[in-house]
């Protein structure tokens, strides 16, 4: 699939809005590859956690006390044997989300099916993040209870299936973000992961969305080791190039890889805080081209070429993280920010 422009516009998922209603239309009009919108102010329900753990084993979700747990106190022998049941039915119906858990989705389906238009873009939360953040009664990560890890990483994978399904009734080319911004800690004493194991949970969901003719993209809003990412059969590696662009230089080898299998760059150039109303779109399209510039340079001090053009028919630019936990207007500015910056990096 190609981009139609260079440095193309999409979005991060979560948003402060209490609904949609007004919000899809404006995203669907302004922005290039709308997304639809996580709302975690309309209920805990839309937090990017609770949204996806309906009919997990085990799973808990505690709306009064917000909180979505596991109970493995119990024997899970009958609710992991009706999970697999579905699994090895291919039932991806049965891995829907509801409105009930993601009003913003089905607003934004029925808004792209009334606008013109190619392109949307939906979003799953990773299974390494999911995994080591919903913890049981015990407050053990998820992702260390063998029983649960492989279901977690299905119910991504196959939730994703169902969303690219979904949004092709109304677009022709389907990218899913995979949200993982526990990446940021791997490495750490925080995540007793290998990278092989990371790659293996990630590839099954990144593997499970290519089936489904759409692009895989993962997100982290932190530094990680960019090289563990570059090697997963992910198309789009997506990071907040604000803050940390310069670090992508430190993989010049991987980068080089990663472009020519293919792979594109979705560069977070747009602050999702205060910093919004410090920036003009032509100062972040100047420091995007800058950072781009620098990649480039610190490639060729290392031997690899990696010329600064051609990223631009490879890039999307988004907002550095998602808006749901900042204010409306920081939200509607990074929204416009954002388009405009579009505009200005396609006029060259």
């Amino acid at each position: 699939m190609a981009f139609e422009h260079p440095f193309v516009t999409t979005l991060i998922g979560s948003f402060p809005y209490p609904d949609g209603t007004e919000l899809c239309p404006r995203l669907a009009r302004e922005i290039q590859i709308p997304a639809w919108p996580q709302l975690p102010r309309r209920t805990f329900r839309e937090n990017m956690y609770t949204q996806y753990s309906a009919g997990l084993p085990g799973i808990v979700v505690d709306d009064a006390q917000q909180k979505v747990t596991f109970d493995t106190s119990g024997d899970l022998s009958n609710a992991l044997e009706e999970f697999y049941g579905r699994y090895l039915a291919d039932d991806i119906d049965s891995f829907a989300l509801s409105p009930d858990y993601a009003a913003g989705f089905y607003t934004m389906l029925d808004t792209l099916k009334s606008t013109a238009g190619e392109w949307a873009k939906g979003h799953v939360t990773g299974p390494i993040s999911f995994g080591l953040t919903v913890v049981d009664q015990d407050l053990r990560s998820s992702l260390y209870n063998e029983q649960l890890a492989d279901p977690i990483v299905k119910q991504i994978a196959f939730n994703a299936r169902w969303q690219v399904r979904q949004l092709k009734q109304a677009r022709s080319n389907i990218i899913i973000f995979v949200d993982e911004p526990y990446m940021a800690s791997f490495g750490s004493a925080f995540i007793s992961l290998s990278r092989e194991q990371v790659a293996t949970m990630l590839n099954e969901v990144f593997d499970a969305i290519h089936a489904e003719g759409a692009l895989a993209g993962v997100h982290c809003c932190g530094n990680t080791d960019w090289s563990v990412l570059m090697e997963t059969s992910v198309d789009i590696l997506n990071l907040d190039a604000y803050e940390y662009l310069d670090n992508l230089a430190l993989y010049p080898h991987e980068v080089r890889a990663f472009l020519d299998r293919g792979g594109n760059l979705a560069w977070g150039i747009i602050p999702n805080n205060e910093g919004i109303f410090n920036v003009t779109p032509e100062g972040l399209a100047q420091r995007l081209r800058e950072g781009i510039q620098l990649i480039s340079d610190k490639a060729r001090g290392r031997g690899v070429t990696i010329g600064a053009a051609e990223f631009a028919p490879r890039s999307l630019i988004t907002t550095a993280c998602g808006l749901g936990p900042t204010t409306i207007e920081i939200a509607d500015r990074a929204v416009e920010t954002l388009a405009r910056t579009g505009e200005v990096l396609q006029r060259g």
